[in-house]
């Protein structure tokens, strides 16, 4: 089982730093030609591309650390590290969004109508060829090893796609004799899913510092009382995350059952769990004895 992890964590790692790679390609590609070119809108969907990059360098990070065993100054690991690099990429994204917002402002006052060339039609076209290979590719190998990051950040990608084909459009329009105001408009609208992308990372972040629950009770609650012997369930509490999560409950069972039978009702519920659940969840389970006058 170990062998099966390591070799998955190494090719987790593979694939985030081929997609990293060509998320830094596409930023470069849309930064420099929006600078170029004198364009807010490509410029704000380079920096909102960035983010994309973030996320790979997060996903990397708790890659790296959830192949870090446990240690006794760190009993339930490293994995948290992961979620403070979270915040520090969403107050990244917080600056980044309003300095993209600032200048887009800006240009409504002071109106430059962007040099829009057949060079950087083609730029946003490659860019957004990237981005359909980028959110494909972490979509497939999610599946493949079961990954819910690699699943996630597809679906975050995807946001990009969006903003890649507007922004694209934007260009267009101004090259066949549009209005330039469209340009600045575009970055604005790039801005706001930026911010939308660092609220959507705080709430997650967030919830994992708060102890958000991860896991329905409700979930937990049908599985333990499929086992007969399992009387009633209560003060069900879930942290952690997703595919690393901490489950602790109490289950009440007949009070002349042997400590050798319980034993063997925890491991058959914990087993179950995992199995319905997520193979990493770690789950502590606390017996009570039920009496019929019993009210929980």
């Amino acid at each position: 089982m170990c062998i099966i992890v390591c070799n998955n964590i190494k090719s987790i790692r593979k694939i985030l730093i081929i997609i990293l790679f060509a998320n830094i390609l596409m930023v470069i590609l849309k930064i420099i030609f929006g600078l170029h070119i004198k364009s807010v809108s490509i410029t704000a969907d380079g920096f909102h591309s960035l983010s994309e990059g973030y996320s790979n360098v997060v996903g990397l990070i708790g890659i790296r650390y959830a192949s870090k065993p446990v240690d006794m100054d760190h009993p339930y690991g490293y994995r948290k590290i992961e979620t403070l690099v979270g915040l520090f990429i969403c107050v990244m994204l917080v600056l980044v969004g309003i300095n993209i917002a600032v200048k887009s402002f800006q240009r409504f006052f002071n109106m430059i109508s962007p040099n829009i060339t057949f060079e950087s039609i083609i730029v946003m076209l490659v860019a957004l060829c990237i981005s359909i290979f980028i959110s494909w590719v972490e979509y497939r190998e999610g599946r493949k090893f079961n990954i819910q990051v690699l699943i996630s950040d597809s679906l975050h990608t995807r946001s990009d796609i969006y903003v890649s084909i507007g922004v694209l459009v934007t260009l267009i329009c101004i090259k066949i004799g549009l209005p330039a105001v469209i340009d600045p408009i575009a970055s604005v609208i790039v801005a706001g899913f930026i911010f939308h992308a660092a609220y959507k990372n705080f709430k997650e972040t967030n919830g994992v510092l708060v102890d958000k629950a991860v896991v329905d009770s409700e979930k937990i609650k049908k599985i333990t009382l499929s086992f007969s012997d399992v009387k009633n369930v209560h003060q069900i509490r879930s942290r952690g995350y997703v595919d690393d999560s901490y489950i602790d409950f109490h289950i009440m069972i007949e009070p002349t059952m042997s400590v050798e039978e319980s034993h063997r009702l925890i491991h058959s519920i914990e087993s179950k769990m995992k199995v319905d659940l997520n193979v990493d969840t770690q789950i502590i389970v606390h017996s009570e004895p039920y009496y019929s006058s019993n009210n929980i």
